[in-house]
C-alpha cells in the first residue's frame, strides 16, 4: 500500500526487452535507503517489486499485462519517474490509500498556469467516471491529488508549486499518458451496494 506522496523523481537508466516482459533499471537515492530484494516501490503509480539492487539503482520486472494496462510501455531511457516506497505501520497517511494497481490510462488534455498554481485537465476512461467525484481523491502517476471538477470523460486537478517541482506532473506535456488509480473505497462500496440482499438499505 502507498499514500500517493511521491518521495523522489528517479531516472530510467535501462530497459531490457525480455519478450513477454521488460526489465527496468531505475536510478534513485531516497527509496533505496532501506530497500531490500522483494520490496515494493511504486513507479508512476505502478507497484513494482525490487528484483536486484546495485549502487544507486535497482531493477524491476514489468510483465506484459502491466505494459498493456499502464503507461510504462512508453517510458524511455532518461525519463524521470515518480517513486514511492510502500507504507509502514507508522507512516503518516499524507495522501490517501493507494494500492499501486492502475485502473486505466488518461492523457493530459490541457494545462492552465496561474500565478500560484496550475489547473490540469486529464482525460478519463468512461468506465472510471463513476468512481471520480469532486473533492474526492485520485492517484495520477502515483500522485495523490484532489479532484476539482469532473465530467463524463475528464477531470481537473489544481497543482501547487510543490507538486510541480517534485513530481513528473511538473513537466508532463499535453497528450502525454498518465496512470490513473481511483479510490479503492468507492469500488468496495459499489460492490457492496450492488450485491446487497434485496430490501436491505444502509
Amino acid at each position: 500500500m502507498f499514500t500517493g506522496i511521491v518521495e523522489e523523481l528517479g531516472t530510467v537508466a535501462g530497459i531490457e526487452d525480455q519478450g513477454d516482459a521488460v526489465r527496468l533499471t531505475i536510478s534513485a537515492t531516497t527509496v533505496l535507503s532501506d530497500a531490500e530484494l522483494g520490496a515494493s516501490i511504486a513507479v508512476n503509480g505502478c507497484c513494482l517489486t525490487v528484483a536486484t539492487l546495485g549502487s544507486g539503482e535497482w531493477t524491476a520486472d514489468v510483465m506484459l499485462e502491466t505494459l498493456k494496462r499502464t503507461s510504462l510501455h512508453a517510458v524511455s531511457v532518461g525519463d524521470q519517474v515518480n517513486l514511492e516506497r510502500a507504507v509502514t505501520p507508522t507512516t503518516r497517511l499524507g495522501g490517501h490509500i493507494v494500492q499501486g494497481h492502475v485502473d486505466g490510462v488518461g492523457r493530459i488534455v490541457s494545462r492552465e498556469p496561474s500565478e500560484h498554481w496550475e489547473v490540469v485537465t486529464i482525460s478519463l476512461p468512461p468506465e472510471l467516471a463513476r468512481y471520480v467525484v469532486e473533492k474526492g481523491s485520485i492517484a495520477v502517476d502515483g500522485i495523490s491529488l484532489t479532484v476539482v471538477s469532473v465530467t463524463e470523460d475528464s477531470f481537473t486537478v489544481s497543482l501547487i508549486p510543490e507538486t510541480l517541482a517534485r513530481t513528473s506532473l511538473g513537466f508532463r506535456a499535453v497528450g502525454d499518458e498518465v496512470n490513473l488509480e481511483t479510490d479503492i473505497i468507492a469500488k468496495h462500496v459499489e460492490k457492496l451496494v450492488l450485491t446487497s440482499p434485496e430490501g436491505v438499505r444502509s
